[in-house]
């Protein structure tokens, strides 16, 4: 008999310690607690929440931003690494599942860095990590391509779950990609905006797809989205004083939880700081697909082909020597791009 999980989920509207890695986790452990005390077995964070989102590619020019794009490389991190077995640590302590969006800076290449998405289980293990596939617009200055390798649904105790940073919840073959595989669970982690253009209503662009993805995937969609503080705005505004009015710009923050009816469950939170809670019962998925199953009857796949290239992408492939590695057998291995040891 089919038996479908309820539990009760967490979006987090936060800003960062801009660019402290450090404190940042600190806030983020703190968080989880906070969250978990409230009874919540998801716990969802914004975009690149360690340790801060690139506003400078927006108002300065790319020579201007160069020393802030090096900062953030600096205070990039690695997955694995130190500061995830702190947040999966917490997410052990607590028992919950964590979701959380980090600046990963590549282990080959010190000025590489990826917008990505890392998924924890609740028992503190890495369940996987996802680097966006295209950075967006002015992010380019910044952030590298990610791959495809890392389009998949975990499926975990409260079930089938998925995630997108941002604008790929535009994608449309990005998110079928993620239905195709069962996700019931989507999390899509977002930044708060204020520095778009001025017919460009943030808030209403977040709900928008999120309400889209739920509705045609009959799913439920957890949105977490940071805030921009005042620290941020005083950063910018150091050499750049008219960024001030448009970096606390309004309506540029959206979290929230949606159904598989494409409505927002509860209240959701618009770009003030905290945490949305709602209660997720799994079995509201079904009688939706019987009008509407993109990945099953309402669906022509005989007309439409979709295939998804899942292979790691690698800046070069070495073949090596056999004989040669058995002259050196103590040359340390190259640890592969994809293990999940936290």
């Amino acid at each position: 008999m089919l038996t479908l999980p309820r539990f009760k989920a967490a979006a987090v509207q936060a800003a960062p310690v801009y660019l402290d890695t450090d404190a940042t986790v600190e806030k983020v452990c703190a968080l989880i607690e906070e969250a978990a005390g409230n009874g919540a077995s998801l716990v969802a964070f914004p975009e690149v929440f360690v340790a801060g989102y690139p506003y400078w590619n927006w108002i300065m020019t790319p020579i201007e931003g160069s020393p802030w794009f090096e900062k953030l490389c600096r205070c990039a991190i690695e997955v694995p690494g130190p500061e995830i077995r702190r947040i999966a640590a917490a997410a052990q302590a607590c028992g919950v599942h964590v979701v959380i969006g980090v600046n990963e800076r590549s282990t080959h290449g010190v000025a590489t860095i990826y917008n990505t998405l890392v998924t924890i289980g609740p028992d503190g293990k890495l369940l996987g990590r996802h680097r966006k596939l295209v950075p967006t617009w002015a992010e380019k200055l910044t952030w590298a391509n990610g791959d495809g390798s890392s389009l998949r649904v975990h499926d975990t105790a409260i079930g089938k779950l998925g995630a997108l940073a941002c604008g790929e919840n535009t994608n449309t073959l990005a998110r079928f990609a993620l239905l195709a595989q069962g996700e019931l669970v989507h999390v899509a982690s977002y930044i708060s905006l204020p520095v778009a253009p001025a017919d460009y209503d943030m808030a209403e662009a977040i709900k928008v797809r999120a309400a889209a993805h739920s509705f045609e995937g009959k799913v439920f969609t957890i949105v977490s989205c940071s805030t921009i503080s005042e620290e941020i705005v005083e950063a910018m505004a150091a050499t750049h004083p008219h960024t001030r009015d448009l970096l606390r710009r309004s309506n540029s923050a959206f979290s929230g939880v949606l159904g598989p009816d494409g409505r927002v469950i509860g209240e959701p939170l618009i770009d003030r700081e905290g945490i949305v809670y709602a209660d997720i019962d799994l079995a509201r998925c079904i009688q939706p697909r019987q009008m509407h199953d993109i990945i099953g009857h309402y669906n022509r796949f005989d007309v439409f082909d979709l295939r998804v290239n899942r292979r790691s992408q690698q800046p070069a492939q070495f073949l090596d020597d056999d004989a040669l590695r058995d002259e050196f057998p103590e040359a340390p291995a190259v640890p592969h791009p994809t293990s999940t040891e936290v």
